[in-house]
């Protein structure tokens, strides 16, 4: 039966309930009247008309009590009821593949211009799931997350936004990570600068999308000044950002393909500021490991505070060493150090031996759009496996951090490095000039697992692949 012929037959007259009713009601008219002409006429009137009020009220009373026990009782096993459905609401419920955008258009400030761009996307099937509005001084930046058909092409989306009164637009694909709202995308990025300096430029890409971060520091390895004098609340272009490092260097960041606004350089330089008030700060987990031939070692994060502890690995290094790691003058291995160590530029690890010797260095450094790794194992401690656990741990950090590729420059005689770039089994590109060896990895998720004689077993003999 449809909803309509039920709902006719719920307003059809009931002929037979009136008649059933009237009925009952001369039998109670006939019941009353001869109950009257018994009380008045009877011997024990007054008895029987007191005997009828107890009775009247005492069937009130279990009525009461029976009503208010029952009331709150639940309802019968099956009721007939069937549950909300949100097909309507989930993602291709019409058997419609959709696609998720993120959108950014300028509108005019005045009352209607966003009630315009919303009516224009609903009528292509376009659900809003967040917007952001960013005020300029000559109109508002709109930012969308758009949950639109799967066969609404980019162009005709623009089109549709531009004939809404839309300008400057520009669309580019989503994925799930952007549903997060924009409040609990800040706290989460303030959360990770917190706990970590080396996660400030990580936060400002998410942040901010596709961009290119540069950090440069105060002065050249040879002393010299670099970084230019930013003021203190920074400096906002229409495509570049910058700030002042709290090291005495500058945080440079260009996105060519969009304008910046003002709300996003707020953010930004509230992260910037919650970096500088926090000073250097590194996680302090430590991993104690057993190489294969029973010796213990400790990998943990490094900072500027293990410089005197670098310094000394390298006086203990061979030439050649040295060389294959720097590709330069022996002599300013030292200088470097100051820049690997420092969380603005990257991560490192250090690995420990018992004792407390540090014994090797791997370090992972932003380098703009792209990520670097380099290690340095001292070498009386070299063909242990060591190389190979740092840069499987540099490597899983990096896709951890979302970096597209990673890639290494060596010599082409370093066969060791070879040996552990081909052992992350993982797509690798190489590229060789004038002797110097390039290899790109490019990580799809963690590394594959190594084969079992490869391991290195924690400290509590469980295999670590």
């Amino acid at each position: 039966m449809t909803e309509a012929s039920s709902a006719h037959s719920s307003r059809r007259p009931h002929w037979r309930r009136d008649i059933v009713e009237l009925a009952a009601l001369f039998t109670a008219v006939a019941v009353a009247d001869a109950v009257a002409n018994t009380v008045v006429h009877g011997p024990r009137g007054p008895v029987l008309l007191c005997s009828a009020a107890v009775a009247l009220l005492a069937t009130a009373g279990f009525h009461v009590w029976w009503s208010r026990r029952h009331e709150n009782a639940p309802p019968p096993t099956d009721t007939g009821a069937t549950a909300p459905s949100s097909a309507g609401r989930a993602p291709g419920a019409d058997g419609q593949e959709t696609a998720l955008w993120r959108m950014r258009t300028t509108v005019q400030d005045e009352p209607g211009s966003l009630a315009a761009l919303c009516t224009a996307l609903g009528a292509h099937r376009v659900d809003i799931l967040s917007l952001q509005t960013h005020p300029l001084s000559d109109g508002t930046v709109d930012e969308f997350l758009l949950r639109a058909p799967g066969a609404l092409a980019p162009a005709e989306l623009t089109r549709t936004v531009a004939g809404a009164g839309g300008t400057h637009s520009w669309l580019e694909r989503a994925d799930a990570h952007d549903l997060v709202d924009a409040p609990t995308r800040m706290l989460g990025l303030a959360t990770r600068t917190a706990l970590d300096s080396a996660e400030l430029p990580l936060a400002l890409r998410q942040l901010l999308g596709r961009c290119t971060i540069h950090s440069v520091p105060a002065r050249s390895l040879r002393g010299q000044p670099l970084a230019e004098q930013v003021p203190t609340e920074g400096v906002l272009e229409e495509h570049l950002m910058k700030f002042r490092d709290p090291s005495g260097g500058s945080l440079t960041i260009e996105r060519p393909q969009l304008p910046f606004t003002p709300t996003e350089f707020a953010r930004v330089r509230a992260l910037v500021d919650l970096d500088a008030r926090l000073g250097q700060r590194v996680p302090p987990r430590r991993d104690v490991l057993t190489l294969p031939e029973g010796n213990e070692i400790t990998v943990r994060r490094a900072d500027t505070s293990d410089l005197a502890a670098a310094r000394e690995m390298h006086d203990r290094c061979s030439s050649k060493t040295l060389g294959l790691r720097y590709h330069g003058p022996v002599g300013d291995a030292d200088r470097y150090l100051g820049h690997l160590l420092s969380p603005r530029f990257g991560r490192t690890l250090a690995v420990e031996t018992a004792s407390g010797r540090l014994v090797a260095l791997g370090h992972l450094l932003w380098d703009g759009d792209e990520t670097e790794v380099a290690l340095l194992v001292e070498d009386a401690w070299q063909q242990r496996g060591i190389g190979a656990e740092l840069l499987r741990r540099l490597v899983t950090m990096a896709a951890e951090a979302g970096c597209e590729s990673v890639y290494a420059v060596t010599q082409a005689s370093n066969t060791g490095m070879v040996a552990a770039m081909r052992g992350l089994r993982l797509p690798l590109d190489y590229q060789i000039e004038e002797g110097t060896l390039v290899i790109t990895a490019r990580p799809s998720g963690r590394p594959a697992a190594r084969e079992p004689q490869e391991s290195i077993r924690l400290h509590d003999g469980s295999a670590r692949r």
